[in-house]
């Protein structure tokens, strides 16, 4: 048996009255995720933990089945693991993001962020620009490290947790009463903007359109993770598929095959058919039993808000992952249980994360059953099963509890 989480990052999301009061995942034609539903059992779970902040880090981890109390401290140290940043027991790790702020005021904290990911900058643009920042903010206790696309670490030895916010938890906002009460963060952050404000990338970007990288933001401050290896946690050997460093990362210290494949983005427009042909060869020809294959699409237009590319993200997700992994497994001959669910609801509304519990579907493909319900928000609330403690589903789709 090989098993499979499909995971469509922000995929939930609330009622929208230009979908005639459906959600994105009701409104999307999804026929592959709606005929695996109506064999299989859906329902909700909670993948944050009563108490802690909705992110993919924590959501993530519960859904691989590591409880985020007991594993989790903070987003950019596994993000570190990622791109092989070795850390220090009394190091901090903190996310660089670098983000586009309005530039017609005259402070600072006068700003208002307009974007959290700099329109999904290319890792080649944001690696220069994030040069030009090593070269005039790194030293001392402070090191920088280029990540993807947008998303960036940075290195506090013998450092402290700051409370610092996410970006894309105040899009449209200013950021004047968001900054770091840290007056060396603040400092480092105000400085990056007159060095990344008229930098020839973001002068280049400008007369193409498109919007400047032209601040660092620091967030997820966290240390070392001490996480353990997924075979112990579920014995079997196990891979993941994502373009994002926070998953690669959670592979890493979890002692996963990180598969890469190329063209594989954070965005809308990535490399699925790729994603979906490496996924049914590690399964069928690569020594592993279970595959987690990440799709950060959703999420980003959600962050974005976006109704109409949301649908398409999800669309997407049903004809260009689900579809093709399901039948190439078929094809090969190999049974296989598959759970398909978000880590958390990136609301159009809202344009950030919720801790609402999420619709999840469970697919086994030596059974046959028959329902009639579709994939979505509303039909798996209604089917009653509700899992409280998001880390024990993974346990469901492995047939232990």
């Amino acid at each position: 048996m090989k098993y499979l989480v499909i995971l469509g990052d922000g995929m939930a999301d609330r009622p929208i009255e230009s979908l005639g009061g459906r959600t994105p995942l009701e409104y999307a034609n999804t026929p592959v995720m709606d005929e695996l539903a109506q064999k299989g059992e859906i329902g909700m779970v909670r993948t944050i933990p009563d108490g802690m902040k909705p992110g993919s880090d924590t959501a993530n981890l519960s859904v691989l089945g590591y409880d985020p109390r007991q594993f989790y401290s903070g987003r950019s140290p596994l993000e570190a693991l990622s791109i092989g940043v070795f850390m220090q027991e009394t190091d901090v790790a903190i996310r660089c993001n670098l983000v586009t702020l309005s530039e017609e005021e005259a402070g600072y904290g006068e700003r208002t962020i307009i974007d959290h990911s700099s329109e999904e900058i290319s890792t080649e643009e944001s690696t220069a620009l994030l040069e030009s920042v090593k070269e005039n903010l790194e030293g001392g206790p402070f090191r920088f490290y280029a990540g993807t696309s947008y998303r960036h670490c940075l290195i506090w030895e013998n450092g402290e947790i700051p409370d610092l916010v996410p970006p894309h938890d105040i899009l449209g906002q200013k950021i004047g009463d968001k900054l770091p009460e840290n007056e060396t963060l603040r400092g480092m952050m105000k400085r990056s903007y007159d060095i990344l404000v008229n930098h020839p990338v973001n002068l280049e970007r400008k007369k193409k359109g498109l919007r400047p990288a032209n601040s660092c933001w620091f967030w997820g401050a966290g240390t070392k993770p001490a996480l353990y290896p997924f075979e112990e946690r579920a014995h079997l050997k196990g891979a993941m598929i994502s373009a994002v460093d926070l998953l690669k990362g959670i592979a890493v210290g979890t002692s996963m095959k990180v598969i890469e494949v190329e063209g594989a983005t954070g965005g809308l427009y990535t490399n699925y058919e790729g994603k979906a042909a490496a996924a049914v060869d590690v399964l069928t020809s690569g020594g592993c039993d279970f595959v987690y294959v990440h799709l950060e699409g959703p999420d980003e237009m959600g962050h974005q808000g976006s109704v109409e590319k949301k649908v398409k993200a999800i669309e997407y997700l049903d004809n260009r992952i689900i579809k093709p992994i399901a039948e190439g497994l078929a094809a090969a001959g190999e049974a296989f249980r598959m759970a398909v669910l978000p880590d958390h609801p990136t609301p159009v509304c809202i344009r950030t994360h919720s801790a609402d519990a999420v619709p999840y579907l469970l697919y086994d493909s030596t059974k046959e059953r028959r329902e009639t319900w579709r994939y979505n928000e509303r039909e798996a609330e209604a089917a009653g099963i509700r899992i409280a403690e998001g880390h024990t589903l993974i346990d469901r789709l492995l047939g232990t509890k």
